[in-house]
């Protein structure tokens, strides 16, 4: 009966990992992992015998005691493998927001010139200039505040 019970419970486990890279909820570097587990699953439970083999082997008195080691030691690589992942996606996440930061701060920059230019070109009494007040008549290079290069089509300065 623990057999039947334990070979249910390992094909479960291997359905649920399929299922869960089939629908892409979970990477495949993390798959094979799993898999494996699954697989020793069912090879301990088809073949009882191979824990017995292997805890004669290690030493271990009681094949339950190996496979409780054998469990632990799992537990602590997949902590320690899913800290390092997360170390690395916290890196990459504080790099990303910082590019975000720069560029939030150059488009409000750039849109305090744009605006600055639209209203002084609205107010401005030169025939040529009116509607003349987009990206590519600014320059916008320029980093000081308040300091605008409105330019004709020619190049020329106003």
């Amino acid at each position: 009966m623990i057999v039947w019970l334990g070979l249910g419970f390992a094909l479960i486990i291997l359905a649920v990992i399929f299922w869960l890279l089939l629908t892409r909820k979970l990477r495949e570097k993390y798959a094979l992992l799993w898999l494996l587990i699954g697989v020793a699953m069912l090879v301990l439970t088809v073949f009882p015998g191979v824990l017995n083999g292997l805890a004669d082997l290690v030493g271990v008195e009681l094949p339950a005691n190996l496979l409780f080691i054998l469990a632990l030691a799992l537990l602590i690589g997949v902590t320690l493998h899913q800290s390092f992942e997360l170390s690395t996606a916290e890196d990459e996440i504080r790099r990303v927001a910082e590019e975000v930061a720069i560029l939030r701060a150059e488009t409000e920059r750039l849109d305090t010139l744009l605006t600055a230019a639209s209203v002084s070109t609205a107010a401005s009494s030169d025939p040529v200039l009116p509607g003349r007040a987009d990206a590519a008549s600014l320059d916008l290079r320029s980093p000081a505040p308040g300091h605008l290069d409105v330019r004709d089509a020619d190049g020329s300065t106003a």
